[in-house]
């Protein structure tokens, strides 16, 4: 098992400097962060997005993986997406995870276009948005014509350090978004229960969870993938709850995920209010563990 955390981009660098620094002593694997214009409860509040706040935490940390949970075409499109991925890629000294999703409907999906995309062509433009973005990244030049996306000679220049390229975390609870995970991903991510709003406790996730997997094997057996070479990445707080609410708790949750086929589990550093309100020193407990949560 290995173990990341997210880190809210909410604070001024440099209260969020400490974070991420801290996150890397406390021994975690990777540590990430959102990619959003404005959410949820955020919306007037200080909120920064992830090319400048992993760039930051790049210069900041020397070991720990980073990485977006998640990227989405609501934002970016692919090719500024990956010039800003290989620059940052660079300055981490190869150390970046890319996140990717369809994106959700809200603030992101609204405030640059008169109409929401439906969820047919949200699920369309993701698909051209992962297979224009893994060219992008593996070859020097890349054309590219799409439905929705045009790539004319582009030229990626630094290629990645990471070869082939950068690895995807790829969000995907669909069958189609599945077999984009099994073909493209390096990770497979999930939050559990689909479009849940609120946090339970984190084993009613667990039969979800489940067949999640199960899904995710299966597609990575059509694809003819190895279903062991992908990582199923378990990002815990916005609907799977109470990970962190003791280190017993931590150590069960991190028990019954295993046995479900996770892999990574991700948690969020605890804020003094909702979403994702918790204590930090139950976080630095936990991490006096984690050696012992790996070898389980």
């Amino acid at each position: 098992m290995r173990f990341g955390i997210q880190i809210v981009p909410e604070d001024r660098w440099q209260t969020a400097r400490v974070k991420w620094r801290r996150a890397e002593e406390m021994g975690f694997d990777h540590a990430w962060t959102y990619d959003h214009l404005n959410w949820r409860a955020f919306r007037a509040k200080d909120w920064f997005t992830f090319v400048p706040t992993l760039t930051a935490a790049a210069v900041e940390t020397e070991r720990i993986g980073l990485g977006v949970l998640v990227a989405s075409p609501n934002l970016r499109h692919p090719v500024y997406l990956a010039k800003e991925v290989a620059a940052i890629e660079d300055i981490s000294g190869g150390r970046l995870i890319l996140g990717l999703g369809a994106g959700a409907e809200g603030f992101d999906a609204t405030m640059t276009r008169r109409t929401a995309w439906s969820r047919r062509e949200r699920t369309e433009r993701f698909v051209e948005y992962v297979r224009l973005t893994d060219s992008l990244l593996r070859q020097p030049v890349t054309t590219f014509d799409g439905r929705y996306y045009v790539a004319d000679e582009v030229h990626s220049y630094p290629l990645c350090q990471q070869r082939p390229r950068v690895p995807f975390a790829v969000a995907a609870g669909g069958a189609r978004g599945m077999r984009l995970a099994a073909e493209y991903g390096s990770y497979w991510v999930t939050t559990g229960e689909p479009n849940r709003v609120e946090s339970a406790p984190y084993e009613q996730a667990l039969p979800v969870v489940r067949r999640q997997v199960e899904a995710l094997e299966k597609a990575c057996v059509e694809a003819g993938r190895d279903p062991a070479t992908v990582a199923r990445l378990l990002v815990c707080g916005p609907s799977v709850g109470g990970v962190l609410e003791s280190p017993a708790a931590f150590s069960d949750a991190v028990g019954r995920f295993a046995e479900a086929g996770i892999t990574d589990i991700v948690v969020h550093w605890p804020r003094p209010s909702e979403p994702y309100s918790g204590k930090v020193e139950i976080l630095e407990k936990v991490a006096e563990d984690l050696d012992r949560h790996r070898n389980t």
